[in-house]
């Protein structure tokens, strides 16, 4: 089976990162949301966001090969700071059955 999409899972520095984030930490994270934003606007994300508990982001890109995926995830402005740890997973959505 061949991949559709790949799963990008984004590791804060901590679990409350959330709660307690530095106001330079903050600034970084308004960096990586423009950057989704920037990914989205050209079709290559599916979905994004948070886990409540805090211990990652995740997010759907929309493309079918690993180096795409592990490019988009390289220029993630809080990868390239080191704020965030990412791994890309290959996934193959396909239609829900009941």
């Amino acid at each position: 089976m061949n991949p559709t999409h790949y799963l990008y899972l984004a590791t804060p520095p901590r679990q409350s990162f959330v709660a307690d984030a530095t106001p330079e930490e903050y600034q970084i994270l308004g960096q990586h949301f423009a950057y989704m934003d920037q990914v989205r606007e050209r079709g290559q994300l599916l979905l994004t966001g948070p886990a409540l508990d805090g211990s990652w982001g995740v997010a759907i890109f929309k493309v079918t090969t690993q180096e795409e995926a592990e490019a988009l995830m390289r220029a993630d402005p809080a990868i390239q700071v080191g704020l965030f740890t990412g791994k890309v997973h290959p996934l193959a959505i396909g239609p829900i059955t009941p």
